[in-house]
């Protein structure tokens, strides 16, 4: 029987079908209110297409980087008119949308992504996940291609090439994930030629106590292990071939104590800086290996490491362990390859607005990656056996749907642990889809 046409109800706003959206359920409008009302990004006024709408719809433009930013509107208020039965959602324009974005800038979805973007895993459940009772994180960085506009390349700057200047300019980011779930607890974007430590300094706002970080040889100063060392995490990352790192007392297990200190620059800079006398020495435990038969090894690697009791944390434990920091390079390929289909660069034209979509295109990856895992809880299996790309599609299919669920579904929900906007931990409820 054919369904018959009606119109709006002229109470409707987009902002009531998003409450109900998968997107609102990983990222619950209360913590959006609180994002957009720490920058006073916020709308003022009841409109057709709020301040906490458009934070769901810059998100969904990863979704969909195949579609303009109409197209992707649409796709996201299909809910509405499915809910209303309307065979058309209510139009907006290309300028509304843009002067909205405008709006709401880009430090809105920087909070956002510091206060839901929590780690997944559970120690009973995942228990691959931790190592002797410490979740396992990485932290690394990659580039990204930009839209060629002079404003841009003034702002990130560009590669050089052989026949003078690449073709696009490019913008450096730095992201700290999760390795069982891959799920980003934390990331930046920057100039390309910009001091990567800089930017990955934001990251360390989301290492805590009871986290194992790994990390490559450029994140091994030793300024860089202090900052790092202070957030209560412990660290496992790899060190240059160069360094040198005196043995101050062999383990049983191979490995040896040594200690590591800042450049003398650095410490004239804090002696400066500082009154009060500091300790620039960091105790640190080496532990050095080869990978036999393996093609393309290097003769030797070596590991620092915050863990100082080979008792509870075995040499050949933390080697095998450390080869787990690929997984963030399956991390971003996730963001370069799969979300974005072949888009070769983010469609946003200047620095902030390159920034709000950066910071929009890891709450989507967030996002596939929470339905993931709730897929993967609740059918037993990993989540690394599961298709990310399926569940994009997934993701895709189900949002402009979404919105048909009456609002008495919202009332089956789960306490999870969240972060305030002040970035402290504290109690959210999530709906479960």
């Amino acid at each position: 029987m054919a369904r018959t046409k009606a119109g709006l109800n002229s109470g409707t706003r987009l902002a009531d079908f998003l409450a109900g959206s998968l997107l609102a359920r990983v990222f619950p409008a209360q913590c959006v209110h609180e994002a957009l009302n720490a920058h006073d990004a916020n709308s003022r006024r009841i409109r057709r297409f709020p301040a906490v709408a458009g934070v769901y719809y810059i998100a969904a433009l990863s979704l969909y980087p195949e579609c303009s930013t109409e197209a992707v509107f649409c796709a996201v208020a299909e809910g509405l008119a499915w809910a209303a039965r309307s065979s058309a959602p209510p139009p907006v324009t290309k300028s509304s949308i843009s002067e909205l974005r405008s709006r709401i800038g880009a430090q809105p979805l920087r909070d956002l992504i510091r206060s839901c973007c929590l780690p997944l895993a559970d120690a009973q459940s995942q228990p691959q996940a931790f190592f002797r009772g410490l979740r396992v994180v990485a932290m690394d960085g990659t580039r990204v291609e930009l839209a060629d506009e002079a404003e841009l390349a003034q702002e990130f700057g560009r590669p050089g090439s052989r026949t003078g200047q690449a073709g696009y300019p490019q913008a450096q980011c730095v992201a700290l994930a999760e390795c069982a779930s891959h799920a980003i607890l934390a990331a930046e974007i920057g100039p390309y030629r910009g001091d990567e430590w800089a930017l990955s300094q934001y990251l360390l706002g989301a290492l805590e106590p009871g986290m194992l970080c790994l990390a490559d040889r450029g994140y091994n100063g030793a300024e860089h292990w202090q900052q790092a060392l202070a957030s209560g995490a412990h660290l496992l990352w790899r060190a240059g071939d160069g360094r040198h790192l005196p043995v101050l007392r062999m383990l049983d297990d191979g490995s040896y104590l040594s200690e590591i200190e800042p450049s003398a620059p650095v410490q004239r800079r804090r002696r400066r800086i500082e009154s009060d006398a500091v300790a620039v020495k960091s105790l640190v435990r080496v532990i050095e290996y080869r990978l036999d038969k393996v093609a393309d090894a290097q003769p030797r690697y070596r590991l620092l490491t915050s863990l100082l009791d080979p008792g509870a944390a075995p040499a050949m434990e933390l080697a095998a362990l450390y080869h787990r920091r690929w997984h963030i390079e399956s991390v971003f390929d996730e963001l370069k390859t799969h979300l974005r289909v072949g888009r070769r660069t983010l469609r946003s034209k200047t620095p902030e607005l390159v920034r709000q979509e950066f910071y929009g295109w890891v709450l989507a990856h967030y996002a596939v990656r929470w339905l993931l895992h709730q897929g993967a809880t609740s059918s037993g299996q990993l989540a690394e056996d599961l298709s990310f790309t399926e569940h994009i599609q997934l993701l895709k299919r189900e949002q402009p749907r979404s919105g048909a669920f009456p609002p008495r579904a919202a009332a089956a929900s789960a306490p999870v642990v969240g972060r305030g906007a002040a970035g402290k931990r504290q109690t959210q409820v999530r709906a479960h889809p």
